[in-house]
C-alpha cells in the first residue's frame, strides 16, 4: 500500500461483534494486520468513555488506536504506541463555549423536573456530555422541543442526541454542546492530523452515526446495521447531495459476510483500490495461498 490513510470506526457492533449477527472467521486477523501497515492511524469514534473503551480493547484484543474520539465526540486522545493518552484540550475549550460557561450539573438542573428522563450512571457522564435513559413510550421529538426551549433560554447552544440500545432496545438521549458531535471531532482531527477527505473513511452501524454517514466524509455501514438505518443513511446521504460518499457492506467481498469488520474491509477497499489489492494478497496468504 502507498499514502497514508485515517480509518475511524465505531467501537460497539461495528469494530466490536458484539451484536447478534456472526463475523466472518478472517476479519478479525485481516483487520488486525491491515491496521499494521505503514501509513495507517487508526482512530475509535466512540460514545464510550476511556475507562469503557480501554476495558473493550482488553477484552476484545482490539488493535492498539493511535486516537480515541471518545464520549460522542467531546473527547479527543491521542494514544499511541505508549498508551499516554494525551488529552487534546484545545478541543474541549473550544466546544465549552457552547455551554456558555454552565457546568454539566447546571444543565441537569434546567432539564431536572422534565418526566420522561432518566440519569444515566455517574460513570456514562462527562463534563461535556450529560445522558439519559428515556422511558419507553416518551414522545421523543415533543421531550426534545421542551429541552431545546430551555436550554436555548439559559444561553446554551446544545445538540441533543437520540438513539437507541440495539441490544436492550433502551432509548438514550445525550446533551452535548452543538460543536460536539462524531462528525466534528473527526473533521477536528484531520486538521490537526493533516488529512483530507480522500484519505479518510469511517465505519458506523447504528443512529449515532448517521451524521458522518450522511456527510463528505467516506463512510461505510457494516452488514450488520438494522434495516431501517441503512434506509436512513441512504436517504440522509441522497438529501446531502453524498450519496457516492457512503458505501453499505453486502458481503461480496473476499467471502467474508460483511459483518462488522469483514463489512469495514469491504467499505475501505470500496474507496481504496491499493488497499484492495493489498487484502486480496493478504487473505490469499491467511489461507495458505499463493497470491
Amino acid at each position: 500500500m502507498q499514502n497514508k490513510y485515517l480509518i475511524c470506526t465505531d467501537l460497539d457492533r461495528t469494530l466490536i461483534p458484539n451484536g447478534p449477527a456472526s463475523e466472518s472467521a478472517a476479519a478479525e486477523r485481516l483487520f488486525a494486520a491491515f491496521t499494521e501497515q505503514a501509513g495507517v492511524t487508526l482512530a475509535y469514534v466512540s460514545g464510550r468513555h476511556r475507562a469503557l473503551v480501554e476495558a473493550a480493547m482488553t477484552e476484545y484484543r482490539l488493535p492498539l488506536p493511535d486516537f480515541v474520539l471518545g464520549d460522542v465526540g467531546t473527547t479527543i486522545y491521542r494514544v499511541g504506541p505508549e498508551r499516554n493518552w494525551q488529552r487534546y484540550e484545545p478541543w474541549e475549550r473550544a466546544i465549552a463555549q457552547d455551554w456558555c460557561g454552565l457546568g454539566h450539573s447546571d444543565l441537569e438542573n434546567i432539564l431536572s423536573d422534565l418526566s420522561g428522563l432518566r440519569l444515566q450512571e455517574h460513570s456514562k457522564q462527562n463534563r461535556f456530555k450529560l445522558s439519559y435513559y428515556l422511558n419507553a413510550d416518551e414522545d421523543v421529538a415533543a421531550l426534545i422541543n421542551a429541552m431545546s426551549s430551555r436550554l436555548e433560554s439559559a444561553g446554551v447552544n446544545a445538540r441533543l442526541v437520540s438513539s437507541r440500545d440495539d441490544i436492550t432496545g433502551q432509548g438514550l438521549l445525550d446533551v452535548l454542546p452543538a460543536r460536539a458531535s462524531k462528525r466534528h471531532a473527526i473533521e477536528a482531527l484531520m486538521e490537526l492530523e493533516g488529512f483530507t477527505l480522500q484519505q479518510t473513511v469511517f465505519c458506523g452501524d447504528s443512529g449515532n452515526d448517521l451524521e458522518v454517514l450522511a456527510s463528505p466524509i467516506p463512510a461505510v455501514l457494516v452488514a450488520n446495521a438494522r434495516p431501517e438505518i441503512k434506509q436512513q443513511a441512504a436517504a440522509l446521504a441522497e438529501q446531502s447531495n453524498y450519496p457516492d460518499q457512503l458505501y453499505i457492506a453486502d458481503g461480496n467481498f473476499l467471502g467474508m459476510n460483511g459483518n462488522y469488520r469483514g463489512g469495514m474491509l469491504e467499505g475501505i477497499a470500496h474507496y481504496h483500490s491499493s488497499i484492495r489489492d493489498w487484502l486480496t494478497s493478504s487473505v490469499a496468504e491467511l489461507h495458505g495461498v499463493t497470491a
